[in-house]
């Protein structure tokens, strides 16, 4: 009987196997029947738009002509007419240092001249008649042409005693006073065109083929919130090789005497518009070891495109080079999508959304 009780469960456990084996069976062939489904991603339909660049970086206003005004010559300043912060004319005189030894030394060659010149004529007349001879007269010309070389020379260091402007500008504060000893090392006071003003600043290696000259910028300086506008007049011949930045000069017409030569100013450059600027996601772009690629949803296919980007923001990535117009993007799902594999949309999601 015990037998008989243990040869029937052997009986049913091997019926239950061969049961679970053939279902296993069947449902193996039935998932081999099916075909994979199609990834669902979100997509991004890359339109044209109008595009124009703007970058800010920082700027120094130079006076458009700038000097330190020192004397010539060496002596006691006897005349001082520097108006510290006042606007000064070309050529005024600002200071005048003492010379009566040099007008006493040309009084005296002065009637030195005139009794040589006395003497030089009646020579001529001798020589006419051949009263002397031609080394005599000449001789007396000499003495002449000498003494008159001698009065250029003193009138050239009477001149250098005198300071004058060397051109229209603003006048600094002084350091000196009417009286002081001064020589040619000493400064007197400086002087700045401020009317007309320059603008310096840099910009980044890549945007020096969007730089013209006559190109206007607009800027703005601390304490003000009125835009001024520069022109760009030249750029410098070589690229800074610490920084990689190129310097640019730009006129400005101080109207108002705003500014002053030495502020800091915020630059604002407009670069040249792009009525075809294409832009996708930030997130549809997948970094590669070397560059950067995006997937491309065409026909249900997912296609890995290399692409070149230009400038970003928060939300949107420019794009140069790598998509056309019109090609739909995918943003959603990048890390789980193959080449070539099934994808389908399910979403197309559009830039509003995006920046929000």
């Amino acid at each position: 009987m015990r037998r008989a009780i243990v040869l029937f469960f052997c009986l049913i456990s091997i019926f239950i196997i061969s049961c679970k084996g053939d279902k296993e069976k069947v449902d193996a062939k039935s998932t081999a029947g099916q075909k994979p489904s199609a990834l669902s991603v979100d997509g991004f339909i890359v339109t044209p738009k109008f595009f124009q660049e703007k970058i800010e970086v920082p700027g120094t206003i130079v006076a458009n002509e700038s000097a330190e005004i020192h004397p010539e010559v060496s002596g006691r300043i006897v005349y001082l007419n520097v108006a510290e912060g006042k606007f000064v004319p070309k050529g005024a005189v600002l200071a005048k240092l003492y010379d009566g030894d040099l007008q006493a030394q040309l009084k005296k060659i002065k009637i030195q001249l005139a009794l040589a010149e006395k003497t030089e004529q009646r020579q001529a007349q001798l020589l006419k008649i051949q009263g002397i001879s031609q080394q005599d007269y000449d001789i007396s010309l000499l003495q002449v042409n000498n003494l008159k070389a001698d009065i250029g020379i003193l009138q050239t260091s009477i001149s250098k005693t005198v300071v004058r402007a060397p051109f229209s500008g603003q006048l600094g504060l002084k350091d000196i006073s009417q009286g002081a000893y001064v020589s040619p090392a000493t400064v007197i006071a400086v002087i700045n065109q401020t009317q007309i003003l320059k603008l310096d600043f840099t910009i980044p290696e890549k945007y020096i083929d969007k730089i013209k000259i006559g190109q206007p910028v607009d800027f703005t300086f601390e304490g003000a919130k009125q835009k001024h506008i520069a022109t760009i007049i030249a750029t410098e011949s070589n690229i800074t090789e610490n920084t990689r930045t190129l310097t640019v000069r730009a006129r400005v017409t101080n109207r108002t005497n705003e500014l002053l030569p030495g502020s800091f100013v915020k630059v604002n450059i407009n670069m040249t518009p792009n009525k075809n600027a294409l832009f996708v996601p930030s997130q549809a772009i997948i970094p590669k070891a070397r560059g950067k690629e995006i997937i491309r949803y065409k026909n249900g296919v997912a296609f890995f495109s290399d692409v070149t980007t230009g400038i970003r923001d928060s939300s949107m990535v420019q794009i140069l080079e790598g998509i056309q117009p019109g090609d739909t993007v995918v943003v959603s799902g990048l890390l789980s999508v193959r080449p070539e594999a099934k994808i389908q949309i399910r979403n197309i999601v559009k830039q509003d959304t995006l920046s929000q």
